[in-house]
């Protein structure tokens, strides 16, 4: 499992000062797994903030290789600041995926759900969660919101754990991260 599309955070024309030979790299985030990583456009090709790119093992129109993986703590400070926006821009567009979390998610272990790794999901929300679920599967954020009024916004929530599984704040639990492994070109 690896992203086949990003959506780019920074592009540097002239690499990054002090990291190897000076060749133009982009900073980037996979639209699915949201893996965090470096790749080498193709000669000429000048990226900007927003633009989803090819990656994937098919014919790449812009991106020559994928160079690695990074870090939170790798992001040019451009690519911090932008971060955020570019994760509530992809759960938006993602939305049905995430609903589909709300209608699917499961326990972790005999103590805890993965509701509960939400961001201000407690047994209580849980237990509201899975009840209204096993009436009839939520449709949207907003009719997760409207069935269950006191709950904190769905794609709020999304956006949070996600931060915190990029943080690694949490590296015993992922759910929407795809665990981050050092590699090579590819």
């Amino acid at each position: 499992m690896k992203d086949e599309w990003v959506i780019v955070l920074d592009f540097l024309p002239k690499g990054i000062p002090g990291r190897g030979k000076p060749e133009p790299v982009a900073q980037v985030i996979g639209e699915k797994y949201f893996s965090l990583l470096e790749v080498v456009p193709k000669e000429g090709v000048e990226l900007s903030l927003g633009d989803r790119v090819y990656i994937g093992d098919g014919a790449r129109d812009k991106i020559k290789y994928v160079r690695r993986s990074i870090s939170i703590d790798e992001l040019t400070a451009f690519s911090r600041s932008e971060l955020e926006e570019v994760i509530k821009d992809l759960v938006r567009e993602g939305e049905e995926r995430f609903v589909e979390f709300f209608n699917k998610a499961g326990p972790i272990s005999t103590r805890m759900h993965s509701f509960e790794l939400l961001p201000g999901i407690g047994k209580k929300h849980m237990w509201e969660l899975i009840e209204e679920r096993k009436k009839k599967p939520f449709e949207s954020f907003e009719d997760i919101k409207k069935r269950i009024p006191l709950l904190p916004d769905p794609e709020k929530m999304i956006v949070k754990r996600i931060m915190i599984e990029l943080r690694g704040e949490d590296p015993r639990h992922r759910l929407f991260v795809l665990h981050r492994k050092r590699e090579g070109r590819r």
